[in-house]
């Protein structure tokens, strides 16, 4: 089995962030399509969709489908919305042969096109599947001059059965950011420890809006976003 990003962390994806406001963040997925899209249908895809949370909201909304590029992510999203199809595949060079009134990029995915390049085709991959009118909502990872280097930070997860620790150590090199996370896990047949990185991309405003319009995206921005990165909601072009 191929590994990605998220291979080591898919067991326990859910019980960490479960903080997540998902319901919350798939309303207002949804209030700016309405408002922005003039494509006429409501079939949505999500983009580096992991276990499928995001998607079990904007199911109540859209007909919906998922793509993601980890196998343990995607078999998670499928036991939680069976009905739903899912797609293996690398969101850089995707190719579905369709087209949707939506396409969503959520919880700063888009930091793994690890350069400018791959971001022009990841944005471009996005564009391709979507109508003219319909709508690419974007989460974006951290501006690189708001990356905090050598920060530490802790995030606990208690659920029935174990408690979940992580620890995070941010670091920049360039314009990439590493992420050494720290995973604790305990049980009452005891503890395992095992350690992951991850590295995301520091993309500039310019460069994510520069990518959208070169994949004939008209770009809006909302400055709030869900965690403070902000938020694109970009409109397919008619010509």
């Amino acid at each position: 089995m191929p590994k990605t990003p998220y291979s080591k962390m898919a067991d326990i994806y859910d019980d960490l962030y479960a903080f997540k406001k998902y319901r919350k963040e798939a309303d207002r997925v949804t209030a700016l399509i309405r408002r922005y899209g003039r494509s006429g249908d409501f079939k949505l895809l999500d983009v580096a969709c992991g276990t499928g949370l995001h998607l079990e909201r904007l199911a109540r909304t859209f007909e919906v489908e998922g793509l993601d590029l980890d196998p343990k992510m995607l078999s998670a999203a499928r036991k939680r919305l069976p009905n739903v199809p899912f797609h293996k595949a690398d969101f850089r060079h995707f190719q579905l042969g369709r087209q949707f009134d939506a396409v969503t990029c959520l919880f700063s995915s888009i930091g793994y096109a690890r350069t400018i390049a791959q971001l022009n085709r990841a944005l471009l991959a996005m564009g391709r599947h979507l109508k003219p009118g319909g709508v690419l909502v974007l989460e974006p990872w951290i501006d690189p001059l708001k990356f905090e280097h050598g920060r530490v930070s802790a995030l606990t997860a208690e659920g029935k059965d174990r408690t979940i620790v992580r620890v995070t150590r941010g670091l920049k090199k360039g314009r990439i950011s590493r992420l050494e996370f720290h995973y604790t896990i305990a049980t009452k047949d005891g503890v395992k420890y095992f350690r992951d990185n991850h590295e995301l991309a520091l993309f500039t405003d310019g460069e994510y809006r520069a990518a959208m319009i070169g994949a004939n995206l008209k770009v809006r921005t909302h400055p709030e976003g869900f965690m403070g990165r902000g938020l694109y909601v970009a409109t397919k072009r008619w010509k």
